[in-house]
């Protein structure tokens, strides 16, 4: 079943959100809403879902992010951004413990904040240690995009968005994002920022 995602301003996305027993992952009621986030998800559609945007303030997140999505993409861009498939998969009481490889700059959206974007800083590399479906413990090592992904669906489940993080001169709606930054590389767009900046003070 597609579910309504939550929009910005809904304290539910606000809270930090309940752990869940392996009990509770293996019961039928988790698996229906694990069905029902990935089917919200590849209908919004986007390469996350945490279980806040959905109204439910638990520590549960689906991602994909299918190779048909990137046919379509840049080879350059996905190079820069160390983007490739990632396979259906969950995450359950997540925890990053290991942060590694600097910090990468790049544009980001949310399907709670539908139409915007900004450049938000992440790390590069990170660990972490989740539940899966079946309530088994799992490691991830991700890199590139698929780190990136990681941090955003974990920091909605700590009651964070993506603008908490953003740099602010950044934020941009979708429209604009298409027509003054879509081909441009992330230090482009910041030589371009700075020197705007700099334009308006004197």
């Amino acid at each position: 079943m597609i579910l309504p995602i939550v929009q910005v301003g809904d304290p539910v996305l606000r809270q930090a959100d309940r752990h869940l027993t392996p009990d509770e992952i293996r019961g039928g009621a988790i698996r229906q809403l694990i069905a029902d986030m990935r089917e919200t998800m590849n209908d919004a559609p986007g390469v996350g879902l945490a279980a806040p945007q959905i109204g439910q303030s638990l520590q549960i997140a689906v991602i994909e992010d299918r190779e048909e999505w990137l046919k379509d993409v840049p080879l350059e861009q996905l190079a820069e951004r160390e983007r490739r498939p990632v396979p259906f998969h969950v995450i359950i009481n997540p925890k990053i413990t290991e942060s590694s490889g600097g910090e990468v700059e790049f544009f980001e959206g949310c399907l709670s904040l539908r139409g915007f974007a900004a450049i938000v800083p992440r790390a590069r590399r990170v660990r972490v240690e989740c539940l899966d479906e079946r309530g088994e413990r799992q490691i991830i090592k991700a890199a590139g995009w698929y780190a990136r992904i990681l941090q955003h669906e974990i920091d909605h489940l700590l009651g964070n968005i993506y603008i908490d993080r953003m740099h602010s001169r950044t934020f941009t709606s979708g429209d604009n994002f298409d027509k003054f930054w879509g081909g441009k590389s992330i230090a482009d767009v910041r030589a371009e920022l700075r020197s705007t900046k700099k334009s308006t003070k004197k």
